[in-house]
């Protein structure tokens, strides 16, 4: 009988002992009870809020394009000529150029950042890791315009002058490869703008994956290396299958910046709404580069509604980029899940 009572009496023992040896009085139980619901609520109106922050930016950015939605439809996607005195529009160029460029800057961004990180945990002394480390992080802190006028001033008669002309003598008359290096040598372009967005998001990268890589158990570590195993057979065997969905995010992190970013990619990009031919030193333009520099000065009508067009073109492409990353992470989780 005593065995019960004590055993019915040790769960407000218990609680007693987590409030300093007695429990607290009643009111205060309620006022606790009262702070949660209200820190719920507001927990959830803040989610909400969030969500109809974007339906309402969506909502807006459907009613302003309409125009040029009602007279073009999906055909605005694939129609190059952009003409503001004969009131023509089409968003193939721009759409072409934010592509472009996003892709040039996730191919020269990721090996590079990938190999900071691996220095970083794996074969950095000890003394250069924070210094190192923190210089890394101190370039996402530069503002995109220092990027832009430096990449203008800088950066594009050096890659004129070393990388194009080299090229297009090296190349000229060679089929395909001579047009990809087309273009006057001025240094401003596609591939300008495009490297100048991989410098732009290598911090952003770099930085999730040393962090990401850091989080790998040293246990897994050590057993690999005692195994015999090399620093790259261990990076490449134990640390990035145990890190790859994080790895993944700071992909997907780096991309929505190379996406999104406006004033770096206005100075260098050469900002010519024409695609006379495939080369990487042509001058292009951007979704975003294109709202800077029109939307200012676009009157009401379908050049507005076009400019707007571009911008609610933009928000899908970064939608369907984040929800492709969501399910790739998804299924990696699904698979480790059923591995295990």
């Amino acid at each position: 009988m005593s065995t019960t009572l004590t055993t019915r009496q040790a769960p407000p023992q218990a609680a007693a002992d987590a409030f300093g040896g007695s429990l607290p009085p009643r009111a205060g139980m309620f006022a606790g009870a009262l702070a949660d619901r209200i820190f719920a609520a507001l927990a959830r109106g803040a989610a909400l809020l969030t969500l109809a922050l974007l339906l309402g930016i969506l909502a807006s950015l459907v009613h302003g394009a309409w125009p040029a939605i009602e007279r073009y439809g999906l055909d605005f996607l694939v129609r190059s000529q952009w003409d503001p005195a004969g009131n023509e529009y089409g968003g193939l160029v721009m759409i072409y150029g934010t592509l472009a460029t996003s892709f040039i800057a996730l191919l020269i961004a990721v090996p590079v950042s990938f190999g900071i990180a691996l220095f970083l945990t794996e074969l950095s002394p000890t003394w250069l890791k924070r210094p190192l480390g923190t210089a890394i992080e101190l370039l996402a802190a530069v503002p995109s315009i220092v990027y832009g006028m430096w990449g203008l001033m800088v950066f594009g008669p050096i890659l004129a002058t070393w990388v194009q002309q080299p090229l297009q003598a090296l190349l000229s008359g060679v089929p395909y490869l001579g047009a990809l290096v087309s273009g006057p040598p001025v240094g401003i372009g596609i591939l300008s703008a495009g490297i100048i967005l991989a410098i732009m998001i290598i911090p952003f990268i770099a930085s999730v994956m040393r962090d990401v890589f850091e989080v790998t158990p040293a246990l897994l570590r050590e057993s690999a290396y005692g195994l015999g195993a090399t620093t790259w057979e261990v990076v490449w065997k134990v640390v990035l299958p145990y890190t790859k969905t994080g790895v993944l995010g700071g992909i997907m992190l780096g991309l929505g910046r190379a996406l999104g970013e406006t004033m770096a990619v206005t100075f260098v990009i050469g900002n010519m709404n024409q695609l006379n031919s495939l080369s990487m030193f042509e001058a292009a333009n951007s979704i975003t580069s294109a709202l800077a520099n029109e939307f200012a000065e676009a009157g009401e009508g379908l050049h507005q509604a076009s400019l707007i067009y571009l911008g609610l073109v933009l928000f899908f492409i970064t939608f369907v980029v984040l929800s492709l990353s969501k399910l790739l992470l998804a299924r990696l989780k699904k698979n480790e899940g059923a591995r295990a």
